[in-house]
């Protein structure tokens, strides 16, 4: 605390307070994410359908093609869409980790395992911050979020992957 005070200059110290508890500001730092849970939320087992979303639709959710898609599907497609980008994510790193594991090329082992740690963690990030359990950050959510240099970086990736592991073979 007294190193917070010291070094941090105001407007640090009121990130890590609405980051703490967005209800201290409802209406500035912390409507991001007050928005995004309530979309989660909302979105209860099977979702609400396709662009019929009320938060994301009438527009209470800031950036709802970057930074917070991931709450866009969780309204819209609710708990099984979620699960089913979730269950996708996780074969792609699993895919990831294997591919590390079998290759012998050092160099290749390095490389696939820090591609597939890239990808796990811009996933855990975006989610996080979706869900509030992280600060908002703008990591892109890999294949789902708008932006195409992202996704021409994400696709790259996945190639050398693939290039990897035809290499092994």
């Amino acid at each position: 605390s007294v190193i917070i005070q010291k070094f941090l200059k105001e407007y640090q110290k009121r990130r890590i307070l609405v980051f703490l508890n967005p209800d201290l500001d409802p209406y500035g730092s912390g409507y991001n994410v007050i928005q995004s849970k309530i979309a989660i939320g909302s979105g209860g087992i099977i979702g609400k359908g396709f662009l019929k979303g009320t938060q994301s639709q009438l527009g209470f959710l800031p950036e709802k093609s970057t930074d917070f898609i991931f709450s866009v599907i969780s309204e819209e497609w609710g708990f099984i869409g979620a699960t089913i980008v979730l269950l996708l994510y996780a074969y792609i790193l699993y895919k990831g980790c294997m591919i590390a594991l079998k290759t012998q090329d050092k160099f290749g082992m390095l490389l696939a395992g820090g591609i597939t740690c890239m990808i796990f963690f811009h996933v855990i990030i975006n989610i996080g911050m979706a869900l509030g359990i992280m600060p908002v950050t703008g990591l892109p959510l890999t294949f789902l979020s708008y932006g195409g240099s992202n996704l021409i970086m994400s696709l790259l990736s996945i190639g050398i992957l693939i290039s990897i592991d035809s290499r092994t073979r």
